[in-house]
């Protein structure tokens, strides 16, 4: 076997096992976070807001690893699919970033194989790339990366966000919100209400005003377009499904718009659409049928 195609087939196994090591320890920082939201919500709901702040901190900075950990996958997956491409004694255009990326990143994460692609890929483009890449000295590392890898404590913003975040998502009421007080009522003495003809012109206009609008020319009452779209709305068959954005770092509060209008999962109809026959009815064929059907499969 060559040597270029020894290398390269050192290149695509660590590939593949940074690959799958990134995605187990994806699923496992999946789970910690999630008992650690937990906390974080039990700390609100018994008001130890200071204690929640501060350790919310931890919960950032591991959703900004496994944000770290979901790119540099992409960069692995990347070398693979054009693995014919480092073959050459230069860098293809194609490849720099993901390459001096993977580079920057390899020694300051704690993924070994991601390590051993580094010391793979020093050995075919020489020492001095791989210094130039991990200073950065071209900037062609990704500028997500390079942030992401940054030690810095997360804005007070987002330290916000992601308590209300957590509070919402458990059923938390924090931040508390005040109930609104109903507005005063005033009594207005001074206008008289209209008397005579002027009062039933002001009754009759709207009902004849509905009635036309509503009413055709066989006496049907037809269907105004707000009626329609509110039956549309009720209508619990739908068959485009929409699966908001999960929150990260970067959008913390994710929304899922059309054009200017947020929309927001509709409450789905319970048992009462579910057709109810009466006590000793006589069930019709199909209905047999299936019961036969599955007391064969028994």
């Amino acid at each position: 076997m060559a040597p270029g195609a020894t290398w390269l087939t050192k290149v695509k196994v660590q590939l593949k096992l940074s690959i799958a090591r990134l995605r187990m320890v994806q699923q496992r920082d999946e789970q910690l976070g999630k008992t650690q939201r937990r906390a974080m919500a039990q700390l609100l709901e018994t008001g130890k807001v200071d204690s929640a702040t501060i350790r919310v901190e931890n919960i950032i900075r591991s959703d900004i690893i496994t944000e770290l950990h979901e790119m540099l996958e992409l960069y692995c997956e990347l070398l693979l699919a054009r693995s014919g491409l480092m073959e050459g004694a230069q860098v293809d255009p194609g490849l720099e970033e993901a390459i001096q990326s993977l580079i920057y990143a390899a020694p300051k994460t704690e993924i070994k194989e991601l390590a051993t692609v580094r010391q793979l890929l020093a050995e075919k483009y020489g020492k001095e790339f791989v210094l130039a890449a991990t200073d950065n000295a071209e900037g062609k590392v990704n500028e997500k990366v390079v942030k992401k890898l940054s030690v810095e404590p997360p804005r007070k913003e987002l330290v916000q966000g992601y308590l209300e975040e957590i509070a919402r998502a458990y059923g938390v009421d924090w931040p508390k919100r005040e109930k609104p007080s109903p507005p005063p009522e005033y009594e207005d003495d001074d206008e008289d209400p209209p008397t005579g003809g002027q009062a039933q012109k002001v009754l009759e206009q709207p009902i004849g005003a509905e009635q036309k609008s509503l009413s055709t020319g066989d006496g049907k009452v037809a269907t105004t377009p707000a009626r329609r779209r509110a039956a549309d709305l009720e209508d619990p068959a739908s068959p485009l499904t929409v699966t908001p954005p999960r929150p990260t770092t970067d959008n913390v509060h994710p929304k899922v718009t059309m054009g200017s209008v947020e929309l927001k999962p509709s409450a789905r109809r319970g048992s009462s659409t579910k057709k109810h026959e009466p006590e000793g009815s006589v069930p019709d064929i199909s209905d047999l049928e299936q019961r036969f059907a599955a007391l064969k499969k028994r």
